[in-house]
């Protein structure tokens, strides 16, 4: 089913039709993790093998966030048999560096430089085309709900960070990163408050910085 068949919410589904209209091997690439306080922002470049593409991902595929946790680890082991992956990440201290917006874009480059052929064109999910591609680009605003390629990087970059995040959850126990993944919850919140900051807080965002500089400034109101 190359056109949208299916239906979200009185909405198309992702589909190949974007993918479609382009000539050559294509690339979908998306992030995850631009508004957590703490860990990386990770990125993922997805070429998808249509000749093995399941129907379990033709039928299930969608943008990582309109999936249930258990749906996206399915998908995330499907496109591990029919996909071409890379993966990239930022890390704590470049987006402090450099700003969240620009370590995205890093994360994306890295990903599209790891997934180990040249793409003939690179669907980037949003407006902004990452630095220093190998290949030309075209942003897709809301990619990851329209192409099967840019959905398919979603997940895989979710998912990647979600495992990230709940590893480092077992040496900062009482942040619950393992249920958070690093998001401004009212838990998180409470921990940053009781226990400071980590080294894998975003010292650059606001929450963070101000509960750095001294309990006194730092605020819950959730």
């Amino acid at each position: 089913m190359a056109g949208g068949g299916q239906v979200r919410r009185g909405l198309s589904m992702p589909n190949f039709a974007i993918e479609d209209g382009c000539s050559g091997v294509v690339c979908g690439v998306d992030e995850a993790g631009r508004g957590p306080l703490a860990g990386p922002v990770v990125a993922a470049a997805v070429i998808i093998d249509r000749a093995c593409f399941p129907a379990e991902l033709r039928d299930g595929l969608d943008d990582s966030k309109q999936l249930r946790r258990e749906m996206r680890e399915t998908c995330y082991q499907a496109l591990m048999g029919c996909a071409r992956i890379g993966v990239g990440a930022a890390s704590v201290r470049e987006i402090d560096r450099i700003n969240i917006l620009h370590a995205s874009l890093l994360a994306m480059s890295r990903a599209v430089a790891a997934v180990g052929v040249r793409p003939d064109v690179a669907l980037i999910d949003g407006n902004m085309t990452p630095p220093a591609l190998p290949c030309p680009a075209k942003t897709v605003v809301g990619g990851d709900a329209l192409s099967f390629s840019i959905a398919a990087a979603s997940v895989i970059a979710k998912v990647t960070r979600d495992r990230i995040m709940r590893a480092l959850a077992q040496r900062h126990p009482s942040y619950a990163w393992e249920s958070n993944v690093g998001y401004s919850t009212r838990a998180h919140f409470a921990a940053i408050a009781e226990f400071g900051v980590t080294v894998h807080h975003r010292r650059s965002f606001a929450p963070v910085r101000l509960a750095a500089e001294g309990p006194a400034n730092f605020v819950l109101d959730l």
